[in-house]
């Protein structure tokens, strides 16, 4: 694969909050040692994009990047031209969590990509070599960002709740936007066939996604959770994951837990209450909590995503030019789509 020069500078979106994206004419930096520049190929549109659509950012957003290697520094062993993803935290690989392995829980770590630095949104990314991750040309820009926070996430957190209860036969999914609907891909292709997976949301075209996936869709407008469980045949559930972030619905979640049951907390947000005799001990309950995911993740994530593109590619709904990245985000925010990718 090769790649063209970069130029000295390109148009990249420009986020100025309110909900307003426009284009500015911004430099393209040169890789120094040990770094890549990236030509961004794809984006995926992320919750956690509302803040900067909203309030505006100083930085090119965008998290969840997908590109090819335009121009490598000195001493960097990654050659030019070579696909793959970027992964969100540049971590600096010799903190004690970093030399664990838990480089998600970096304790120095650069930057977190699109957030403090710019990100894919725009066509061009500097990144350094330890957080990108090269992939197979087999899988298409547009597809590879599922291996981020759809795969990546997701899987994490079931990796999570496995650590506490290894034999999971019922679980319960709050919130069926794209990390919900990588949860229940997850757990989908993790657990045995037999596994009842209840999926909650209020948006109709979230919902028929959750029941394409091999899901239990639950209209949360209409019913209560305990209410949903019964109608399923189902008294409480062996581990819940919650991407909602909501502290009502987190609770609601926990009085669905079985004995030895999870609740797994991957959503950002609100508070959640407990009363520790009652919600944890009697019943030898846990509630964890689950960020991203480890780097050295991604080589099974990969062999996954390319035996299972036809399911997990269900999860993609719509591929937008980055022309039309406002477009993009109203799609993405109404609640009408799965994932959504903004391509260059």
């Amino acid at each position: 694969m090769t790649t063209e020069p970069a130029p000295t500078t390109a148009p990249a979106p420009r986020f100025s909050g309110g909900g307003e994206i426009s284009f500015a004419e911004r430099p393209v930096p040169r890789p120094g040692p040990g770094q890549l520049l990236l030509a961004v190929g794809a984006n995926a549109i992320c919750g956690t994009d509302r803040k900067q659509y909203l309030e505006g950012s100083e930085v090119t957003p965008g998290h969840e990047a997908a590109g090819v290697v335009a121009a490598a520094g000195e001493g960097a062993s990654i050659a030019e031209g070579t696909a793959g993803v970027v992964y969100l935290m540049d971590y600096c690989g010799s903190c004690r969590s970093c030399r664990g392995g838990f480089t998600n829980q970096c304790l120095a770590k650069r930057a977190d990509m699109g957030f403090t630095h710019d990100g894919g949104y725009g066509p061009y990314e500097l990144v350094h070599e330890t957080n990108f991750f090269p992939i197979a040309s087999a899988i298409p820009l547009w597809q590879a960002p599922l291996l981020l926070d759809v795969m990546g996430t997701s899987g994490h957190a079931i990796g999570r709740a496995l650590l506490v209860r290894p034999e999971i036969e019922s679980v319960l999914i709050t919130g069926a936007g794209p990390v919900g609907l990588g949860l229940l891909a997850a757990a989908r292709l993790t657990f045995s066939e037999g596994t009842r997976i209840l999926v909650t949301d209020v948006t109709p075209y979230r919902l028929a996604l959750v029941e394409r996936l091999g899901g239990i869709p639950i209209d949360a407008s209409k019913q209560r959770i305990a209410e949903a469980l019964r109608r399923n045949d189902l008294d409480e559930v062996d581990a819940c994951f919650d991407s909602t972030g909501r502290g009502a619905v987190r609770q609601e979640a926990l009085d669905c837990l079985g004995r030895r049951g999870v609740l797994v907390c991957v959503g950002h947000g609100e508070q959640l209450v407990l009363d520790v005799s009652m919600d944890l001990i009697a019943p030898e309950r846990a509630v964890l909590g689950s960020e991203y995911f480890r780097f050295d993740e991604l080589p099974a994530n990969l062999e996954l995503l390319h035996a299972q593109r036809d399911y997990l590619g269900q999860i993609i709904t719509h591929r937008f030019p980055v022309s039309q990245i406002d477009q993009a985000f109203r799609v993405f925010f109404s609640g009408e789509s799965g994932k959504v990718i903004v391509e260059q």
